[in-house]
């Protein structure tokens, strides 16, 4: 589970944040807890009092506080010798760049805040910190094997067995269910589960269509089933305005 703190003094933004939050972590079936807080002082108080957070999104400029932003981001790394919490700060200004070096941090945000910025941070985070797995695995008999999912071009289901189409045109077979692939390993890394039989990989699409896409080194498009195209077509254009804002 992610533990998360949201601390600015702005009610609004601390709201929106959580919403936001609640809805990428469910989309990525992702387990989180969040706290919001409102002033500088009462995250630090929390954390010197023994709670642990893995991601921080903090404010900077807090209008009613004798500590800033900056300030506690300073403590928590020199005062409570703690450098691996990410933390990402927020600010309607530009200029506190320098003032954060020092600081480590994960990111910085620009307000007003946008979704497709929060969801990229989100991703990477889940990336750098391992949570994500980017490594496939999969077992025949007792053994067990593993595949990089950026090589995976699409999975194919047929006779109780998944096949793995390789971008190096290799194949290989095991049994499964498909729909556990896609919800646990396969749906965070934008995989499209177009049809009871495939799941295609979206860095490997080169026509998207109607009824069928088609993909890399194949003249053979694969079917999209009839009731799953509105999600499929949702979720398409979904990451392809995502990739295109990052």
């Amino acid at each position: 589970m992610i533990m998360i703190a949201i601390c600015d003094d702005d009610l609004n933004i601390g709201a929106e944040l959580e919403r936001t939050f609640i809805d990428i972590f469910g989309k990525l079936s992702v387990k989180y807890k969040i706290d919001v807080f409102f002033s500088a002082e009462e995250l630090y108080k929390t954390i010197t009092s023994g709670s642990h957070y893995d991601l921080i999104f903090l404010d900077i400029e807090f209008a009613q506080n004798e500590i800033n932003g900056v300030e506690v981001g300073r403590l928590i790394r020199n005062e409570r010798s703690n450098y691996i919490v990410s933390i990402v700060y927020m600010s309607r200004v530009k200029t506190y760049a320098l003032d954060l070096f020092d600081l480590q941090p994960f990111n910085f945000l620009i307000k007003p805040l946008k979704y497709e910025k929060i969801d990229e941070v989100i991703r990477k985070y889940l990336k750098i910190s391992g949570i994500w797995s980017e490594i496939f695995t999969y077992k025949i008999g007792h053994d067990i094997f593993k595949v990089q999912i950026k090589d995976i071009m699409y999975i194919e289901s047929y006779n109780k067995k998944l096949v793995l189409h390789l971008a190096d045109e290799r194949k290989e077979e095991f049994y499964g269910s498909i729909k556990e692939v896609y919800r646990e390993q396969l749906e965070r890394f934008d995989f499209l589960f177009i049809h009871a039989s495939y799941i295609v990989n979206y860095d490997y699409i080169t026509a998207f269509k109607i009824n069928q896409v088609t993909l890399v080194h194949s003249v053979t498009p694969l079917p999209i089933s009839k009731h799953r195209l509105d999600e499929v077509r949702t979720r398409y254009y979904e990451i392809t305005k995502r990739r295109k804002a990052m």
